[in-house]
């Protein structure tokens, strides 16, 4: 029997639950401190692991915000973007330099989700908050694995499914292209970090190309970060980012204006 992604995500955090419960226990049983950091972190992963078995595509995440989403008003530019951290960082931390200030943007991005997940919150996140264009950047999770193995074709019919879902409720769509990723980050503690290991440059270029295609082949907008960030080899530019992955103020700085270059394009776009 063939199990669906979401069977999978649910299985392998049911399975998380006990495997985190189980160390929890005996951590509890034998440390001498109940405050211990090992204690605290195992606590903490078992937090995570029960909420995605309870909300896997976290829905959660902006129900109470999008009930106070009123109506936009008669000619307003309202513009969801939808998204995995890049957005959701974009939104919410001050080292991205601000996001849009001034504007009828929402981020509705989730740190480390997937395509699948956000098809799955595409109309609470979405479609219901009445926005005049949407602007997709999704699937850099997809190739790591966040959710399981998936191949890109799975990917390409979950961009297509929101593309198609957005556009049947008359808004505007914008698809951007996979950021480039490097091996030359560092987490946070300043240790080294590869993000090509888990994140194919082959297969964010195969994508983007899928993308740009389909965006063509449909007449919506291409949203092309790529380019602007790439080095000369293929690689997210060493100052654009600190761990290989996540832009910095600098890497947004690149990207606002090309959004919003994208987002004009798109309101004189006829279809």
């Amino acid at each position: 029997m063939k199990l669906s992604k979401f069977a999978i995500g649910r299985s392998a955090a049911l399975l998380a639950i006990v495997v985190a419960h189980s160390l929890v226990t005996a951590q509890a049983q034998t440390s001498s401190s109940a405050d211990s950091p090992q204690l605290e972190d195992l606590r903490a992963r078992l937090a995570r692991a029960k909420t995605q078995l309870e909300d896997w595509p976290n829905l959660e995440r902006y129900r109470e915000a999008n009930t106070t989403v009123a109506a936009p008003a008669k000619d307003e530019l309202r513009v969801v973007f939808m998204g995995d951290s890049i957005t959701d960082l974009w939104a919410k931390s001050p080292q991205s330099g601000g996001f849009f200030l001034g504007k009828p943007y929402l981020g509705r991005g989730i740190g480390g989700q997937t395509t699948p997940q956000m098809l799955v919150r595409f109309r609470p996140d979405v479609i219901a908050l009445s926005p005049r264009i949407v602007v997709i950047l999704a699937g850099t999770n997809d190739i790591a694995g966040n959710t399981g193995p998936m191949t890109i074709g799975e990917t390409e019919a979950n961009l297509a499914s929101m593309a198609e879902l957005a556009r049947v409720n008359g808004i505007k769509v914008v698809l951007a292209s996979i950021l480039p990723v490097s091996s030359y980050g560092h987490s946070a503690d300043g240790t080294a970090w590869d993000a090509t290991v888990d994140r194919s440059p082959e297969k964010i270029l195969a994508l983007n190309e899928w993308i740009k295609k389909y965006a063509a082949d449909h007449r919506l907008l291409y949203l092309d970060y790529f380019s602007e960030m790439v080095d000369g080899k293929g690689m997210l530019k060493r100052e654009l980012s600190e761990d290989g992955l996540h832009p910095n103020r600098a890497g947004y700085a690149i990207m606002a204006p090309l959004a919003e270059q994208a987002i004009q394009a798109a309101l004189k776009n006829k279809r």
